[in-house]
């Protein structure tokens, strides 16, 4: 459908032919997300420059429709100059705008509605009318009231959209777990924190939990793994809290809180490590104990190298790194196979088998998630990701993490190991023990399985003890 025919009908007059074709570009700006303002350059009855709002989509604050239509007739004219020319735009211009426009030495400017927050044609000032300036450019407010009207009524009907429109909208490849779905879960009482607008997100949105002051001595950033989310850290979250620390715990993509992808395909080793870099670089995150386990170390261990000065100490708590240069274990091999022939294995009745001291609320609580199968892509997806060849995504970056944590870590480290971890135990943890620079005997927790945060609050006690960062 062609925009302009929801536009008013309006007199035949110039000027408004003109505005009709501005007003189609704010209506294209409109669909594109863009605050709908549209503007054309005329010269002898010929349109030279089109332009609509774009400073979202270009990452331009410069962006606004005028200025991209004056960019657009320059290059047709070949002049900067863009004297003998008019144009219509269907908001008041700003100051930005307006000073362009007269250093284009335009004849004529037409507005359509006014604007009584940043309008400098006459609103909230008037730069046409400086008779210091060695040019001087007509300007006109739109004589067709009709027509003025339904450029105001488009920005209008935009913002209200708005106002009602969730701030984090869904992506049409994704899911998001109804939040009744996490209802009165037990120990889990903190509020949620959302983001989508880093660069890989591409507008997924991110759920993740920030306790504590933001200029705490110590931040813990904690990581979980494949199938868990941030309520794995719901006993250890209370015990930095009370120190005075602050905790953030996002839960990745496809799991959690977050948004889920709908094909498999969409997850990779890379993407995932690069979301956590920017969320780190996003808040800021200084003075971190980094607290890893499971796909949470297998991502996490590969993440200071690129920021060390950001890093204090490590956590780290059953989980490897995967370089690609070693045959998998045969305990991973055996839990790959049974994701492939049980993809719709119960969440949380794994978590009950591996912790007996769990309550039948808290295992569901890692069912929560996955209301059904089409939220699961994330669980389908990680156990084949674990990069198990060379070339493998991922085994490049984890061999550069090796090198780091055996050759450059400075930081101090805790290791605590869940001795009843059929996949990545003692014998893995050891082994890793010998990569990590400094780090010292483990702490073993005989009665604990992988999900090794389950016996979370004497980890986090004895990480308070060990650290002497603050």
């Amino acid at each position: 459908m062609d925009p302009t025919e929801a536009l008013p009908a309006v007199s035949a007059g110039a000027d408004a032919r003109w505005m009709r074709l501005a007003l189609a570009e704010a209506l294209a700006a409109a669909t594109a997300g863009e605050v709908p303002v549209g503007a054309v350059v005329v010269k002898d009855g010929v349109v030279i420059g089109t332009g609509r709002n774009a400073p979202i989509g270009l990452h331009d604050p410069s962006a606004h429709a005028e200025i991209v239509a004056l960019r657009a007739a320059a290059r047709h004219l070949g002049n900067y100059r863009l004297e003998g020319c008019t144009l219509y735009v269907t908001l008041e211009p700003c100051a930005m705008c307006s000073g362009a426009m007269l250093h284009a030495r335009l004849e004529r400017v037409v507005f359509g509605a006014p604007d009584p927050k940043t309008g400098a044609a006459g609103s909230v000032l008037n730069l046409f009318g400086e008779p210091q300036l060695n040019h001087q450019t007509r300007v006109d407010a739109l004589a067709d009231v009709d027509l003025a009207a339904a450029c105001g009524a488009l920005l209008t009907t935009f913002f209200k959209e708005r106002r009602v429109t969730p701030a984090h909208p869904l992506r049409d490849d994704a899911l998001r777990t109804p939040e009744d779905c996490f209802a009165s879960l037990p120990g889990y009482p903190w509020a949620p924190h959302y983001l989508n607008d880093l660069p890989s997100l591409a507008g997924l949105r991110l759920h993740y939990l920030d306790e504590g002051p933001a200029d705490a001595p110590v931040t813990w950033l904690c990581l979980h793994g494949n199938p868990a989310w941030s309520y794995l850290y719901r006993k250890m979250i209370p015990v930095f809290a009370a120190q005075g620390d602050r905790v953030v715990a996002p839960d990745l993509i496809g799991f959690g809180k977050s948004d889920k992808p709908k094909k498999d395909s969409f997850h990779t080793f890379s993407w995932h490590r690069q979301v956590l870099l920017e969320f780190i670089e996003r808040l800021d995150l200084k003075n971190v104990v980094l607290v890893v386990q499971d796909w949470g170390g297998l991502l996490g261990l590969t993440l200071p190298m690129a920021a060390p000065q950001r890093y204090s100490g490590l956590l780290v708590m059953n989980t490897t790194l995967a370089m690609g240069d070693a045959p998998l274990s045969p305990g991973f091999i055996a839990w790959r196979d049974m994701c492939a022939r049980n993809p719709e294995f119960d969440v949380g009745r794994l978590f009950g088998r591996g912790n007996p001291q769990m309550s039948v609320d808290e295992c569901a609580a890692y069912n929560a998630p996955f209301p059904d199968r089409g939220y699961r892509a994330a669980l389908r997806a990680f156990p084949p990701m674990v990069p198990d060849a060379m070339d493998a995504d991922g085994a490049a970056i984890s061999r550069a993490a090796r090198d780091f944590w055996r050759d450059e870590w400075s930081g101090q480290t805790l290791m605590a190991v869940g001795a009843q971890d059929p996949v990545l135990g003692e014998p893995v943890m050891r082994a890793l023990q010998q990569v990590i620079r400094g780090c010292p005997e483990p702490m073993i927790l005989p009665q604990a399985g992988h999900f090794v945060q389950e016996h979370g609050e004497t980890i986090a006690t004895a990480a308070l003890a060990h650290f002497a960062i603050r």
